[in-house]
């Protein structure tokens, strides 16, 4: 199928435009599909960030029932290889263990995203079971940062965002729980929103409130993109285990006016955890450019017990992946990992996790009231602290504290590097509270470094209208106009 835009024109559209085009008859949904698997051809050799493309979906894209009469009118959408599932399609979850593992039906996000007019074209890098910050086991797949390939894209969801920071598709899915969203944003380049509690269903496998802390949503360039995208998919299942909740009007429309002047507060000193120099400097200038917007900012911290909420947070993780390679367990009949099909960080947190008792649990949610209810009470003065979406630089290729493959002894050690970097972003899952990573500064060797805005339960609607404004700004020239050095328009 001959290629109807040219590259540059290809990036410069996002999803809605790209929708817009195909609803004016301007180019069909199986064009589109054609150019980003030619988009993958050109980029995905050096990136490695698509585990596999669906010909099938790609030839038709109504094939799996998606609607072309939906806001996104068959646009190409990429599905991270965790979370949601897709009939018949394979979900290998970045692990040895699963490889052959394919779904016997669709979840209820997964419709809702066909109902969007999404056309599911293929699958994307993740770490095994989305534990670790990088997709990164030469057995599986090492998924590079298309600003520099020397670098990871941190994770989990690590493919999608290195596919649209590279100009193949506008939007991608991505899962969030503990920052997976808004890291690989930040360090990519893109827009990265973690929803509030009550948004996504992931039915039916678990609920928000069961599942504590994992949230979906997507990766994307713009902020009108994001925001059609949880107008268009969100909701709950017949049968959810708590309430979802429907915002007055809907965000295409509300981020079409400018928020309110705004309480800002800024904070890099998350407990024990400290950005850079560098990094809080950037902060700083981000800051005083809202500031110049108008809005009053100021330097403000939460009081909260870190150290109680990182701790229960952590044991949130290990018992909830313990609980989840566990039943991937059962359901092979093994009774335990399997050492050269499981990653040797992900076998520790199994045996550390899978004997916590109910009383543990519960002083973990003991902690998480009490950090929910601290947030909330700083957000009765304040409607935005904005931080950091790392402490530290993004890790080259092959800096092993952060993976799961990791040799370390101490499941709890291993957790503290992770916090020392990620400290940012994990308490929002916690609380259940949204937040989301813009790209408006940079590190000091020029790769991307998002800045993190978070406010009050429920509150999403204000972060995409402040992301809109700032959008609006800057002319819509998220870090500052520039493009990765691996990227569809550069030969």
């Amino acid at each position: 199928m001959p290629q109807l835009m040219s590259w540059d024109e290809w990036a410069r559209h996002d999803g809605v435009a790209m929708a817009k085009r195909v609803q004016n008859g301007d180019l069909t949904p199986a064009e589109m599909s054609a150019q980003a698997v030619a988009a993958i051809a050109l980029v995905d050799n050096e990136l490695s960030g698509v585990v596999e493309v669906f010909d099938d979906a790609v030839a038709d894209p109504k094939n799996d029932g998606t609607n072309l009469s939906g806001p996104f009118a068959g646009l190409p959408f990429l599905m991270k290889d965790l979370g949601p599932t897709m009939k018949g399609r394979l979900q290998e979850m970045g692990s040895l263990l699963m490889r052959g593992n394919r779904a016997t039906s669709d979840t209820f996000l997964t419709s809702q995203m066909r109902k969007a007019g999404l056309n599911l074209i293929g699958r994307t890098t993740t770490p095994e079971f989305g534990v670790c910050s990088s997709a990164e086991n030469p057995a599986v797949y090492v998924t590079r940062n298309p600003w520099n390939t020397d670098y990871t894209t941190c994770g989990s969801s690590a493919g999608s965002a290195a596919m649209v920071a590279a100009g193949v598709v506008p939007i991608a899915h991505a899962t969030d729980g503990g920052g997976s969203i808004r890291i690989p944003a930040g360090v990519n380049g893109n827009i990265g929103l973690k929803v509030s509690r009550g948004v996504f269903s992931i039915a039916p496998h678990l609920s928000d409130l069961t599942g504590l802390v994992s949230i979906q949503g997507c990766q994307s360039r713009s902020v009108r993109d994001t925001a059609a995208f949880v107008d268009s998919c969100r909701g709950g299942a017949p049968g959810e285990f708590m309430p979802f909740w429907t915002p007055l009007e809907p965000y295409a429309t509300l981020i079409k006016r400018d928020p309110k002047r705004l309480k800002i507060a800024l904070s890099h000193e998350w407990g024990d955890y400290h950005a850079t120099p560098h990094i809080v400097s950037e902060l700083e200038r981000v800051g005083k450019f809202l500031a110049d917007m108008g809005h009053h900012v100021d330097w403000a911290l939460p009081v909260i017990d870190f150290r109680a909420a990182f701790a229960a947070q952590t044991t949130c993780y290990i018992s909830n992946f313990a609980q989840t390679i566990g039943n991937l367990l059962a359901a092979r009949n093994l009774t335990s990992p399997p050492r050269d099909l499981i990653e040797p960080i992900n076998v520790r947190i199994w045996e550390a996790g899978r004997n916590i008792s109910f009383a543990e649990r519960a002083h973990m949610q003991a902690v998480f009231n009490t950090t929910s209810r601290a947030f909330g009470a700083f957000f009765e003065d304040w409607d935005i602290i904005l931080t950091p979406i790392t402490a530290l630089p993004t890790p080259k290729i092959g800096t092993s504290e952060y993976l799961t493959l990791s040799s370390n002894p101490s499941v709890l050690n291993w957790f503290e590097n992770l916090w020392r970097n990620f400290a940012y972003t994990p308490l929002s899952n916690l609380c259940g509270i949204p937040a989301i990573s813009l790209p408006l500064a940079q590190h000091e060797n020029g790769l991307p470094l998002g800045i993190q805005a978070q406010a009050r339960q429920a509150n999403d609607g204000l972060l995409l209208q402040l992301a809109a404004e700032i959008e609006r700004a800057i002319e819509g020239k998220w870090t500052s106009g520039l493009r990765p050095g691996v990227h569809v328009t550069r030969p």
